[in-house]
């Protein structure tokens, strides 16, 4: 199995980031955090401060297997208008995942949703099917090299799609068990 990135930028979605990283190493999977500024420290969209493992300058992107983009304003923004990144994106050999505003402010004007179904934070769907993605009004969109979700409330299951593509269904259903995502019971008032 090979390392994955995913990529903060001031104003970025801390639930959409931070839980990715924790299910994916629950999963056992290799995962850093990068910031895209030449500082490590990163402040969410919420003003949540938050260490990246590296610096986009400090990490060897050299087959990698995933490179996440959460969303967040103006962290998805911030993703776009960072050209090492954005040409990192257009040349990655591997798997792409983006949740929220990344699909449409991100993938989609590099031309990467091109002929692929997606899905996004209502409101950047515009620019998705511009840049030629098969909207679908899902929480999560998975496919064999693409997945994406449609907000904060889809983090968990963006996560575990992401471990499900990579390490199986089975896999992910006991990471999802054991964080007790998948309930015993239908029973919700007990």
């Amino acid at each position: 199995m090979h390392r994955s990135f995913i990529f903060l930028a001031e104003g970025f979605e801390e639930i959409e980031a931070l839980t990715v990283v924790d299910v994916m190493r629950r999963a056992g999977m290799d995962i850093k955090t990068v910031s895209i500024t030449s500082d490590r420290t990163v402040t969410g969209a919420h003003g949540i401060p938050v260490t990246a493992d590296i610096t986009f300058k400090e990490a060897d992107f050299g087959g990698s297997e995933w490179l996440i983009l959460p969303g967040g304003m103006p962290g998805a923004t911030n993703l776009a208008a960072d050209e090492a990144l954005c040409d990192l994106l257009k040349v990655h050999k591997g798997k792409l995942a983006a949740i929220c505003a990344a699909p449409g402010v991100v993938l989609a004007p590099l031309g990467l949703l091109e002929g692929k179904e997606a899905t996004c934070y209502p409101g950047f769907d515009k620019q998705c099917k511009e840049g030629g993605a098969i909207m679908r009004d899902v929480p999560v969109m998975a496919t064999e090299r693409l997945i994406t979700g449609n907000g904060p409330s889809a983090a968990l299951r963006f996560a575990l799609a992401i471990v499900a593509n990579s390490l199986g269904d089975s896999h992910a259903q006991q990471i999802g068990s054991a964080m007790l995502f998948y309930p015993k019971s239908m029973n919700y008032y007990f």
